[in-house]
């Protein structure tokens, strides 16, 4: 698909029906210059990442806070809003804006529409691909889970959009949590002969023989180029490790140093890593490996509008991470001459369903994995009166939703919900569907459970889950947000070290008693004994409280108060 013939699409989509805002010939005009990315150089790499299984277009919420600590506070990606539009010269209420920031949300989402969905995706992946021969799409991984159709299908409807995609290399986390016989048993066969499925850093327990290919060398208009897989590397930790009893992870410094070794020896003269360590560990794993040329990254959601340059003993990396929920393609071009990487133009796309007409043939294999589903994803649980999202450090109105319904189905005074980065926004008036609880739960250790807690348990974890988020090496952070706290007030100094950070713990008003036991509700543990013992999904849980409900709305945050952050551009407001 050519440029000429890509604004004929687009005015025959508009013509059909398709809504632009601002009217259609405005608008496609504008989809037209915001996607005419010309051809650069003559190595062209493709890239999404963190897509959790949403094959259609959705509305996602991206952090108003977002906290950045030690040498990495105030740069990107720590950057939310208003600091984050200033760092990156986006004009505010724009498209763009809408696209990379919380800001003005429910307005822009209704003026600009939905964004992600694979057949629109199909179609931009096209058009970058018409334009640049050889190149190849990347995927980050986070692709198998996220969804209801992913976890009942477990992963088959999300691979075979993947073939559909035309996906050449790929790197996993949440593909894990299916289990390790059902990952090899797609890559030794769907993605046989089709998809490169790279983790550099899985070995066996036993032997430290790898699990996957570490690596592949493909050839594009005369340069070979290596791609390295970096699957996420505290797995076994932040998932059940009963899911894959037989694997280790890591992030493997050493051994991706000898790797990059060998693909150089071999005469690639382009070296990228395909991973989903989280940004931070990216930036940090730059500095002190040689030969990169780029880090292709994900796992932390942060669509970074330009890359990251990062100086090592070797030379410069460049650092990026692109975005979440099919919203961005990341297009990156190398020019290479004499053998060297002279020069480099990037752009992360982002992927507004408004803008893009949908490809035929994707908009067919979806509407053909749902039919099965329809009925249930339906089902309308409760109708929703405010703005329900997840994404943010400490808490989104979503899960404070999920802490709600715990507690009062549960009995509890206490209730925890995990931060995960995944989990899409509702607008005002949108209804509740199982479909959109799914969005916020789908995994496949979905069990709730009731505990005894005394007052330090509880310390000690939160104390745990914080050093995790803060921790100022990034080698000891996972990634997740701050577990999600209902009935329970706190305070938080992210700049503290562990076992410091959190103090003024008050329940009801009261002081929480280290020595005194509470009630509390949580879900998605990752033990064995958990797995063994727990109760219902969380699905079943809510989907019990909000058919109670009939009508819900945002709830007041229950937010803890932060200190040490003032002027941190990472926090609005700060």
């Amino acid at each position: 698909m050519n440029r000429r013939e890509f604004l004929q699409v687009l005015a025959v989509a508009g013509a059909g029906g398709m809504t632009f805002p601002g009217g259609d010939a405005q608008a496609a005009q504008a989809a037209a210059q915001l996607y005419d990315v010309p051809r650069f150089g003559n190595v062209h790499l493709l890239h999404f990442t963190d897509c959790h299984a949403q094959l259609r277009p959705v509305h996602f919420r991206e952090p108003n806070v977002n906290l950045g600590v030690a040498e990495w506070a105030g740069k990107p990606p720590h950057l939310v809003g208003d600091a984050f539009l200033r760092q990156y010269g986006i004009a505010p209420g724009s498209a763009t804006a809408h696209a990379f920031t919380y800001l003005d949300f429910t307005e822009a989402a209704r003026r600009y529409g939905k964004v992600g969905g694979f057949a629109h995706l199909s179609t931009l992946i096209q058009r970058m691909k018409a334009t640049r021969p050889g190149a190849l799409l990347l995927d980050g991984g986070d692709t198998w889970q996220g969804s209801a159709t992913a976890l009942w299908t477990r992963g088959q409807d999300m691979v075979d959009a993947a073939l559909q995609l035309g996906v050449d290399v790929m790197t996993p986390h949440w593909e894990m949590t299916l289990g390790a016989d059902r990952v090899k048993q797609i890559v030794d066969n769907d993605f046989k002969g089709k998809v490169s499925f790279l983790a550099q850093n899985v070995k066996t327990n036993d032997f430290g023989d790898p699990v996957f290919d570490p690596y592949v060398i493909r050839e594009m208009n005369g340069v070979p180029v290596a791609i390295i897989g970096q699957a996420f590397p505290y797995t076994p930790i932040a998932n059940p490790r009963y899911l894959v009893p037989d694997w280790t992870f890591g992030i493997q410094e050493e051994n991706l140093q000898q790797v990059i070794e060998e693909v150089r020896g071999k005469g690639a003269k382009v070296v990228v890593l395909l991973s989903h360590n989280g940004m931070d560990v990216d930036l940090k794993l730059a500095s002190r490996v040689r030969g990169l040329d780029a880090i292709l990254g994900g796992h932390t959601h942060d669509g970074m509008p330009a890359p990251v340059p990062v100086k090592n003993p070797g030379g410069v990396t460049l650092v990026t991470n692109a975005g979440s929920n099919g919203k961005f393609l990341g297009v990156l071009d190398f020019d290479v001459r004499n053998g060297k990487v002279t020069d480099f133009r990037y752009k992360l796309l982002p992927v507004f369903a408004n803008f893009l007409p949908a490809d035929p043939k994707m908009n067919a294999l979806i509407q053909k994995v749902r039919a099965p589903y329809e009925s249930k994803l339906g089902e309308v649980l409760a109708v929703n009166r405010g703005l329900l999202y997840r994404r943010g450090n400490f808490n989104g109105t979503f899960d404070q939703l999920i802490l709600d319904g715990l507690m009062a189905v549960q009995d509890a005074q206490i209730a925890f919900s995990p931060g995960f980065r995944w989990g899409t926004t509702l607008l005002p008036g949108e209804n509740i569907t199982m479909e959109a609880l799914m969005d916020q739960t789908a995994i496949t250790y979905p069990y709730t459970t009731v505990t005894p807690m005394t007052g330090e348990t509880i310390k000690t974890i939160l104390e745990d889950v914080a050093d995790n988020l803060f921790n100022p090496d990034p080698y000891y952070q996972q990634g997740g947000d701050m577990v999600r706290v209902g009935g329970l007030q706190y305070t938080i100094d992210p700049n503290q070290p562990i076992g410091k950070r959190i103090t003024d713990m008050r329940l009801g008003g009261q002081p929480v008693d280290a020595g005194k036991t509470y009630k509390v509700a949580g879900w998605a543990p990752v033990s064995e004994e958990a797995r063994q013992t727990g109760g219902a999904p969380i699905w079943d849980v809510m989907a019990q409280w909000l058919r109670a409900s009939k009508e819900v709305s945002a709830r007041p945050l229950n937010l803890p108060a932060v200190r040490g952050m003032d002027g941190n551009p990472g926090m609005a407001g700060a």
